[in-house]
């Protein structure tokens, strides 16, 4: 119950409206326009920037503090302590596992990550030059055919099912769009291995040599998945949930939801970030400060990508976490002195120390680093955002389990329309 009211007044309208206003646990109060309906009257937001869509428990984002809180842990916390499979419990479940409910739980993801051998048949279908994530988009959208034993809905056991499936499915089907783009056999996941160490050896592995899972690698991939895990209402998950809100099996709207991801302007940034310390090139302060004046120019369309965010209005909590892991990494290649990370930390002190960048709080973001870890790694870029839509597959299977869970209608935007007024067909 709403223990406040705003009244609205509208000129043309002989009553005022009342409309109940809400307060979550955290953030903002909300209020609730959907009585405008019955007056005639919707409201006008485009790009959702104010507007609620729903109510969840999954994460909260204050941007102006620079906080992220899944099930109300902070994420360096998290990142710190946890597991990305603990981390996936977490979302999913709404508390922490017991060691005995975490091991259950690892123990059905592991039984899992393999896929119907009839899968890599659509494989074949693609071009070897197809970008792996149109590749993931399909695959993705067609396990429904394979994995249909569970896709009622309307029951909780079905749905845990089908998202343990998609968890435990991702890194693997992820590993053979690699595996089929440069024209290498497929490895079956191993079950001795956790979920970071068997991607890395479902990627990387060939059956010519021996692989060997360097454990620092394994470590920055699971705080990568972890960092990425969910981010709550953004593009790609408010995709699913609209997708989930029409009862669409979960396959279907995790594949959406794939799709929204590619978009340049969601799942791209840390290969734009690449891109640019590319274009940089030159290590020099003298270079560096040249690009730093012409993102200063409104005229000049070069962007420093990888800072400031949609969302936060401070630090990426995230960021911190990252920029660590990224410089555990490189120590391990022995290569502290890499000109990309000299760029990208210089970039860093200056965006921390200009007045520019600090009054409009550019603060580097968590795919600033992102990119320079996974090509250290060896991941190549058109790979970077197939692993962000892994990462983001807990996220994602959560917010739709937990709108199926409750009551939901299928979602239905309303629009200001400009075009013609009615007009009548010529018949001259």
């Amino acid at each position: 119950m709403a223990d406040r009211k705003a009244t609205l007044t509208v000129e043309g309208l002989d009553k005022a409206i009342e409309l109940p206003i809400y307060s979550g646990t955290l953030g903002p109060d909300v209020v609730d326009v959907r009585g405008l309906g019955a007056e005639g009257l919707f409201t006008y937001d485009p790009g959702f920037m104010a507007t609620s869509s729903c109510q969840s428990a999954i994460t909260y984002i204050d941007g102006g503090k620079g906080m992220l809180l899944h099930r109300g842990y902070p994420i360096d916390q998290l990142a710190k302590h946890s597991d990305f499979v603990e981390l996936s419990y977490l979302l999913m479940f709404g508390e922490l596992p017991s060691k005995a409910e975490y091991k259950d739980f690892a123990n059905r993801v592991t039984s899992h990550t393999m896929v119907h051998e009839q899968l890599a048949n659509f494989f074949k279908g693609f071009r070897r030059d197809a970008h792996p994530m149109s590749v993931l988009c399909g695959v993705v959208g067609g396990l429904a055919a394979f994995y249909h034993d569970h896709l009622d809905i309307t029951k909780q056991e079905d749905r845990e099912i089908s998202a343990i499936r998609l968890i435990a499915k991702m890194p693997t089907l992820a590993a053979m769009s690699y595996k089929y783009n440069v024209g290498q056999p497929f490895n079956y996941p191993r079950n001795n291995l956790n979920y970071a160490e068997n991607f890395l050896y479902m990627m990387f592995s060939n059956p010519c040599e021996e692989y060997k899972i360097n454990p620092v690698y394994a470590k920055a991939m699971d705080r990568i998945f972890m960092l990425h895990a969910d981010h709550e209402q953004n593009a790609s998950t408010s995709t699913v949930r609209l997708a989930g809100s029409t009862g669409a099996n979960p396959f279907a709207c995790i594949s959406a939801g794939i799709a929204a991801l590619w978009g340049p302007a969601h799942g791209g940034a840390n290969e734009a970030v690449l891109n640019m310390l590319d274009e940089i090139g030159d290590e020099s302060e003298e270079n560096i400060q040249r690009f730093i004046d012409r993102a200063k120019d409104k005229d000049d369309p070069f962007k420093l990508m990888g800072f400031g965010h949609r969302v936060y209005r401070n630090f990426d909590p995230r960021a911190k976490v990252m920029k660590e892991t990224c410089d555990e990494v490189l120590e391990q290649l022995g290569r502290a002195d890499d000109p990309q990370l000299k760029i990208a930390k210089r970039l860093e002190q200056i965006a921390l120390e200009d007045e520019y960048f600090i009054e409009r709080k550019l603060y580097p973001n968590v795919d600033f680093y992102s990119g320079i870890i996974l090509k250290a790694m060896g991941i190549p870029k058109n790979m970077f955002t197939v692993i962000f839509a892994v990462s983001r597959t807990i996220g994602w299977i959560s917010h739709w389990h937990e709108m199926i869970s409750d009551s939901y209608k299928i979602g239905r935007p309303r629009q200001l329309y400009v075009g013609h007024d009615k007009r009548d067909y010529p018949t001259d």
